[in-house]
């Protein structure tokens, strides 16, 4: 008899990824997908570990899961994924778990559920320096049937001193590239007119065979000439690893988008050295330079951290100046939040008050809006093609799609509909969305 199994996804790209892994492992244990939580006979949690208020929210939904259990005791409840590896059996020891599984652990998933009781909770946390699941066809999550997420690498070296993705996703590997390209070919085959190319930094993917050597430039050369009017996209870069082959790669094609995410975190190089983020502020300065001459109309994206350990004021000034030196199109903006087991957690006070915190936060936040509304409203009299995503939410007449440099678009539906590419002009803006005709 098939089971359904319902799950929650937590966190970034990466995990709804992880999530269209696990749901085909399932597949083939005898589970189906489902959406609805109540007729679930497995129930799941796909989590991240990155911020502390990410975890507080999964900590909630167990008490949401152990609900369905009362009411239905041959409900199985499982934590996956990062949250899963950093507390491991913090989690059993609640009662109201029955299995925890790490990132690298989810082939075991058929075989911890067929040995789970309730009286043996199951767990399965150990990290892999060779497990990236090319093998695995992933069960397609998105609504739209236009994009698709295709990880290519996992895990990470760089130990930034404030990130728990080294300890919770272990050392850096990359994928095979042709069984990469093989699903983006089998996407593409599907309908698909978008993937976005994964990994916690995508620039140093390097793959190595007897025959050949891989590097990103030379896979995104490789998805990119699957088809023209496949579009390619990517995230995470790192400033310290995009390369000017990179940059002339993207120029070199027009179906790889132009649209870089490209994390600072500080715009001061004492933060950036204290947070191990091997580049300094002028170094940040020179790629981005070096992107905007190539290709100016490249969009840019960016992630800041407001008062990592000692921030003083002088720092987050240098956030601020570089933030307005820069011109991000949009930015993630969070108050340092301190994670257990982390460099900066063992070795550094988090001595910057919750308030000042805050302030910066808002300041920064107050910055970046108005950056945003002045790159959106230079978009006015631009041409862009768009690919249709669907309705948009705020009118369904109509329709909403990203420009390659990932603005997102919403224009008159005419006779388009979801995969259609169509030329748009911008007449209007606000500070996320460009309103075109």
């Amino acid at each position: 008899m098939t089971k359904r199994a319902y799950i929650e996804t937590y966190g970034c790209q990466m995990n709804v990824n992880d999530t269209e892994v696990i749901f085909s492992i399932l597949k083939d244990a005898g589970y189906e997908r489902t959406e609805k939580m109540e007729e679930a006979e497995l129930i799941l949690a796909n989590t991240c570990s990155i911020r502390d208020n990410a975890e507080q929210r999964i900590r909630g939904r167990i008490e949401v899961f152990h609900q369905q259990k009362k009411q239905r005791p041959e409900v199985l409840v499982g934590i996956v994924g990062c949250m899963a590896e950093r507390l491991k059996d913090k989690l059993l020891d609640t009662g109201k778990v029955d299995l925890v599984v790490g990132p690298d652990a989810y082939r075991s998933l058929p075989r911890l559920l067929e040995a789970v009781s309730p009286d043996h909770p199951q767990i399965d946390v150990l990290l892999s320096r060779e497990e990236t699941y090319a093998d695995i066809t992933p069960v397609r999550t998105d609504r739209n049937g236009i994009s698709a997420f295709i990880s290519i690498m996992r895990g990470c070296n760089n130990v930034c001193s404030y990130c728990v993705v080294p300890y919770t996703r272990g050392a850096e590997r990359s994928r095979d590239a042709h069984s990469i390209v093989r699903e983006a070919c089998d996407v593409y085959a599907r309908g698909y007119k978008e993937v976005t190319l994964l990994g916690q930094n995508v620039d140093s993917y390097l793959w190595k065979s007897s025959a050949e050597t891989v590097d990103f430039a030379d896979l995104l050369v490789m998805v990119a000439a699957i088809a023209p009017d496949l579009r390619v996209r990517f995230a995470t870069s790192h400033p310290k690893d995009i390369s000017d082959k990179v940059i002339y790669t993207m120029a070199a094609h027009p179906n790889i988008c132009r649209h870089i995410h490209l994390p600072v975190q500080s715009g001061s190089s004492r933060m950036l050295a204290l947070m191990r983020r091997k580049y300094d502020r002028e170094w940040y300065l020179e790629r981005v330079a070096k992107i905007r001459s190539v290709m100016p109309d490249c969009g840019l994206t960016t992630d800041v951290i407001a008062g990592f350990c000692s921030e003083t004021e002088e720092d987050h000034q240098a956030t601020l100046s570089l933030m307005g030196a820069v011109g991000f199109d949009w930015a993630f903006m969070f108050a340092y939040s301190d994670r257990p087991g982390t460099l900066a957690n063992r070795t550094m006070q988090d001595d910057v008050p919750a308030d000042v915190k805050n302030r910066r936060l808002n300041e920064i936040i107050e910055l970046q809006n108005r950056k945003s509304l002045e790159r959106y409203r230079a978009q006015i009299g631009q041409k862009h093609v768009v690919l249709v995503e669907g309705p948009s939410k705020r009118d369904p007449a109509m329709l909403c799609g990203r420009a390659s440099n990932n603005m997102m678009c919403v224009f008159p539906a005419g006779d388009l509909k979801p995969g259609d590419y169509t030329e748009v002009t911008v007449v209007d803006s606000t500070s996320a969305t460009l309103i075109c005709q």
